[in-house]
């Protein structure tokens, strides 16, 4: 079986030799076990990732070792510093390029390395313009509500905080797509009450996904932590009984502060991260029962 791939090549002196070793340890790449027989050395450079591309038909448009990173600005600014360290600065403009666009949606700039008596060798660093480059196939979740029907239980205990909860998740979900008439809104005494209207709501599978809301502050009761358990419990259960996402917008709060911040102050809107959570949820559950079906 394929464990790895090494690419071999020579350079053209001691000093490109050290000169490009120099680079590509400056930019990242892990030193692994040289050698040195008298007659010739070598080193190790390794990356996390490596590709073997085969091309027929044309000449290949890239140089030969092609190296992809994360920031291609900072590794130009980065090898323009190192060239000017160790070359002439009237000759670092003909060496390395400039980060241009290329027609394979990604952006490359080149930098040869040469001793003056030689060719040099040629390096290309670039960086894909597609956002998914790089990630495995996985089935994700969508962020259109756009024909999905939500149901929203908050409570009304600590109705300064849950309000904010409320209109957080009713933005969402209408920013993504949902009508007015496919979101119900059922109002419970507190947090307590919340995973039995969620379960009641899910179970009458008119909803896609259930959104639930609540505030528990520890400093307002002895039994905080009592509470908060059987609530997550109860939330979770109902999700995994009834196979409806629920999606968690419960505070649990050392302060009324912190609360406040996290609806919406400072640390954003639990309620709309809720919303929004449930929206993909009912995407990928959707996406999944369509590979099924096939």
């Amino acid at each position: 079986m394929i464990k790895g791939i090494t690419l071999v090549r020579e350079v053209a002196s001691a000093d490109a030799h050290d000169k490009l070793s120099q680079l590509l340890l400056s930019l990242g790449f892990e030193q692994g076990k040289g050698w040195d027989d008298g007659t010739g050395r070598g080193v190790a450079l390794l990356a996390p990732l490596g590709n073997l591309e085969l091309i027929t038909g044309r000449p290949p448009a890239v140089p030969s070792i092609l190296i992809e990173v994360f920031n291609l600005d900072a590794i130009h600014s980065a090898v323009h510093q190192w060239m000017l360290a160790n070359y002439r600065s009237e000759d670092v403009a003909s060496l390395l390029g400039s980060p241009e666009l290329t027609h394979w949606n990604s952006r490359l700039f080149t930098v040869k390395l040469t001793d003056g008596n030689t060719d040099g060798l040629v390096l290309g660093f670039w960086q894909s313009e597609n956002p998914l480059h790089g990630k495995p196939a996985a089935i994700e979740g969508d962020l259109s509500a756009a024909g999905m029907r939500f149901a929203i239980v908050t409570a009304r205990w600590n109705a300064v905080i849950t309000d904010r909860l409320l209109q957080g998740s009713l933005d969402a979900l209408h920013r993504s797509g949902a009508a007015k008439a496919d979101i119900e809104i059922v109002r419970v005494p507190g947090a307590w009450e919340v995973p039995s209207a969620a379960r009641t709501l899910a179970e009458t599978k008119r909803f896609d996904a259930i959104i639930t809301l609540g505030c528990l502050i520890r400093g307002e009761t002895a039994h905080y932590e009592a509470i908060y358990n059987e609530v997550a419990r109860g939330i979770g259960q109902s999700q995994q009984d009834t196979g409806i996402p629920h999606a968690f917008g419960v505070l649990t709060c050392e302060t009324l502060e912190q609360a406040l911040d996290r609806a919406g102050i400072k640390a954003g809107n639990k309620g709309f991260e809720a919303a929004i959570a449930a929206i993909e949820m009912v995407s990928i559950q959707r996406k999944i029962k369509a590979e099924d079906s096939k």
